[in-house]
């Protein structure tokens, strides 16, 4: 063999070294790239967990703070207003004609005949109407007659009387019976009266057959025809003739709210606004006040007189009255939706500018100015009220107001 030792020449041979194979089984690096592999495998799903977890708590976060501000109420508040010492107070008003009559028949009879219709222009004593009256007529004459009668008694018991105060002298006569007929006189004399003012009194009736206009004006109403039988009086129905107004001047009335009453006096300038010309104003001013409140209204009635000599207005409609009030103090007004009712009283709702907590705040209410109200105490300028508040909202309740930073007075 190759590797035996060479005796012959007495050294020691080694045997050649062999070249260095690689070894033919390779499975021991196989486990070292397992171990790095699922080294890898582990550290990506951490990461991916991670990953995971981290948006499941920016999700949770995010959801709980859209819980946390949907929870919290957004709210519309407003500032506390002074307003001008001058004050518009616009109010309704009713126009009526600065007179105005119903004219009723005063004899009964029959309509003979009517001289004027609706929309003419008439004078004061100007004939209407004439009303034909034959009863009336019948019994002037009989108390004419009765008068005449009367008459021819009173000659006779004072040619009686005469004759016995002559035969009392030469005492043919007693005492007795010549006071009876001086008594007898006097009682026709009193009968003589009373004929006279039955007369007297037929006599004016018969003159209200003429139905005339007591005043200057225009006819508004004719309610007759001719042959209507007119009654007398002015109860019951059909027994109205005519209507009749004065129109040179108009009245308007309107009824003061009792908070403004003090600032409306006589001579106090209005403008009237008709609802048949809007937007043209009229000028008048106040002519006098009731100068009491109304129990049922909690109102002081006003008249303003406007004039009217073109005849453009028309009585009977609808006006608005504009009254410039001189206001004695600014008064501090909020919105009429901010107040809450509640068993204490009124009370606001305001919003805390730092923090965006509600306080309710008491008040104390002075003039209403129908969409907004005079607070006399509990509020300043840069309180903000909440416009609407809930039933619900409590003291300490958080709040977002709507227009921005609270506090910040909206322009």
């Amino acid at each position: 063999m190759e590797h035996l030792n060479d005796r012959s020449n007495g050294v020691l041979m080694e045997p050649p070294a062999q070249p260095t194979e690689p070894p033919a089984n390779t499975q021991q690096n196989k486990p070292r790239f397992g171990w790095h592999y699922l080294l890898l495998v582990v550290l990506v799903a951490g990461i991916v967990v991670a990953v995971v977890l981290h948006r499941q708590a920016r999700a949770q976060g995010a959801l709980e703070k859209m819980t946390e501000d949907l929870a919290v109420s957004t709210v519309l508040a407003v500032h506390p207003e002074r307003e001008p010492g001058d004050m518009r107070l616009v109010l309704p008003g009713n126009v009526l004609a600065f007179k105005e009559s119903t004219i009723y028949a005063r004899v009964s009879g029959y309509l003979k005949r009517w001289l004027v219709d609706i929309g003419t222009q008439v004078k004061e004593g100007q004939l209407l109407a004439e009303i034909d009256t034959p009863e009336t007529d019948q019994q002037l004459n009989q108390a004419r007659a009765v008068l005449l009668q009367t008459e021819a008694d009173v000659k006779l018991a004072q040619i009686t009387a005469e004759r016995w105060k002559k035969l009392l002298k030469d005492n043919a006569v007693s005492q007795q019976e010549a006071d009876e007929k001086s008594s007898a006189l006097e009682v026709r004399k009193a009968d003589l009266a009373a004929a006279q003012a039955n007369v007297s009194r037929l006599e004016e009736l018969q003159s209200f057959k003429k139905v005339t206009a007591p005043f200057d004006g225009v006819i508004v109403s004719r309610k007759t025809e001719v042959g209507n039988l007119i009654n007398a009086g002015s109860g019951g129905a059909d027994k109205e003739l005519f209507q009749i107004a004065q129109t040179n001047t108009l009245r308007v009335f309107t009824s003061v709210p009792e908070a403004y009453s003090s600032f409306v006096t006589v001579g106090t300038k209005a403008r009237i606004e008709m609802a048949t010309a809007p937007g043209a104003f009229i000028t008048g001013q106040v002519a006098r006040t009731s100068g009491a409140i109304d129990p049922a209204s909690n109102t002081m009635l006003v008249q303003i007189d406007v004039p009217n000599s073109d005849g453009k207005l028309l009585p009977g409609g609808y006006a608005s009255v504009h009254l410039d009030l001189a206001m004695d103090r600014q008064p501090l007004l909020i919105p009429a939706n901010t107040l809450i009712f509640r068993a204490s009283g009124a009370q606001v709702a305001v919003v805390d500018a730092k923090g965006g907590a509600v306080k309710l705040v008491k008040i104390k209410i002075g003039r209403d100015f129908g969409a907004k109200l005079e607070v006399i105490s509990g509020l300043e300028e840069t309180d903000s009220v909440i416009v609407n508040p809930s039933d619900s909202l409590r003291d300490g309740d958080k709040v977002r107001v709507s227009e921005g930073k609270v506090g910040e007075k909206k322009s």
